[in-house]
This record gives structure tokens, C-alpha cells and sequence, in this order.
């Protein structure tokens, strides 16, 4: 059964429990599909309305784009947790003779590169959700400011947790030039979605 399909009480269970999987990443990736969602629910309750009639133009075309981010990051709930546990697949794997041992490494090293390109792909789309809020916040219904407020904690911290999973996958990795360059992106991405939160944080310090 695909972890989207759980309800909200199996996943959250899910995670308590004992098994590895869903862990850190899945995690992440739902927050920033959190985040989005929540970007998605202030633009639909600011667009269509003759209230705002002066936005729409600038606000419309940022619902796709949400909506987009929304729903890719929910399906990478469930690419995580199978990139992890392709590892583990990969760990069980025969080492009898030198051919069964030189072909589980080289599995392991696959899957481990895919379990840290999974969550930097996560660790984007959340930084893309935070690229959209600073015009969502300043010009979306004041009664979503709390729900787009939200949306930026739960967008960075879906980022945060990725770069975390990124830096843990790439620990063993053999290919160090992929290892040492994955670490990068991850470590600018972070500097750019911190600078995205602040400001987003000290715009909503002025209003609320």
C-alpha cells in the first residue's frame, strides 16, 4: 500500500513505529507539500474575489505552480521511502563468490546515490515553494497570513530535513565527485531558503 494512501493516523503511526521506513525524507517531503498546499489555500482564497480584483493578474499564475509543487512533493513521499529501501534490498544481497560481492556493492552504491538524489530533488521543490510566498504574503487575503505563514515554516523545514537525508546517503558513497557536489547544492539551497524564511518572517513580524 503506498504510504499517500494511509490515513493521517496509519502514517503518523507508521513513522513512530519501529520500521525505518517512513523516516526523515518521507517527512520532508510531506512538509513541503504541506507548505505548498498551504501557499495554494491562501491564493484560492484571494483569487475570484472582487475584493482583490487588483491582484489577480499578479497571483493567478503562481496557482499552477503551487499546485504543481503540491502534488509532486506528495509523490516523493512514497519515492523516498523506496529509495531506502532499495538500500536495504541491496544490503541483502548474495556475497559468496567475488562476482556476487563486487555486484552487491556496486547495487549499494546505486542506491545509495538515489537515496541522496531523491531528497536534494525534495530539498528544491521546497526551496521553489519558497521562492513563491513573498508575493503570495504580501498580497493574499489578511485572513490567509497565518496559513502562508505556516506554509514557509513547513517549506524550510521539508528543505532542512532533505539536505539532512542528502548528507546522511552521501556518507558512503564511493563517488566522491557526486558526493561532494550533491553536499554543495544542498548547503546552497539551505543558505537561499534561510535568507526566503527571514524575510517572509520579518514581513509577517510588520503585519501581524
Amino acid at each position: 500500500m503506498s504510504l499517500i494512501d494511509y490515513t493521517l493516523k496509519e502514517f503518523v503511526e507508521e513513522t513512530a513505529s519501529s520500521s525505518p521506513a517512513p523516516g526523515g525524507g518521507s517527512v520532508s517531503a510531506l512538509a513541503g507539500s504541506l507548505g505548498a498546499g498551504l501557499l495554494n489555500m491562501a491564493l484560492n482564497l484571494t483569487l475570484g474575489k472582487e475584493k482583490y480584483a487588483s491582484v489577480q493578474e499578479l497571483l493567478a499564475p503562481l496557482l499552477s505552480q503551487t499546485t504543481a509543487l503540491h502534488q509532486r512533493l506528495i509523490e516523493l513521499v512514497d519515492t523516498d521511502t523506496a529509495a531506502f529501501n532499495s538500500v536495504m534490498a541491496a544490503f541483502k544481497l548474495p556475497k559468496e563468490t567475488e562476482e556476487e560481492k563486487a555486484s552487491r556493492t556496486a547495487s549499494i552504491q546505486a542506491a545509495y546515490r538515489h537515496s541522496a538524489e531523491v531528497p536534494l530533488q525534495v530539498a528544491g521543490l521546497c526551496l521553489e515553494v519558497l521562492r513563491l510566498v513573498q508575493p503570495i504574503l504580501e498580497n493574499c487575503n489578511p485572513g490567509a497570513l497565518s496559513d502562508a505563514g505556516s506554509a514557509v515554516q513547513m517549506a524550510y523545514a521539508g528543505m532542512e530535513g532533505a539536505v539532512l537525508n542528502v548528507k546522511i546517503n552521501i556518507i558512503d558513497l564511493k563517488d566522491r565527485e557526486f558526493a561532494d557536489e550533491a553536499r554543495q547544492r544542498a548547503d546552497t539551497m539551505l543558505v537561499e531558503g534561510a535568507a526566503l524564511r527571514d524575510r517572509a518572517g520579518a514581513y509577517l513580524k510588520g503585519v501581524l
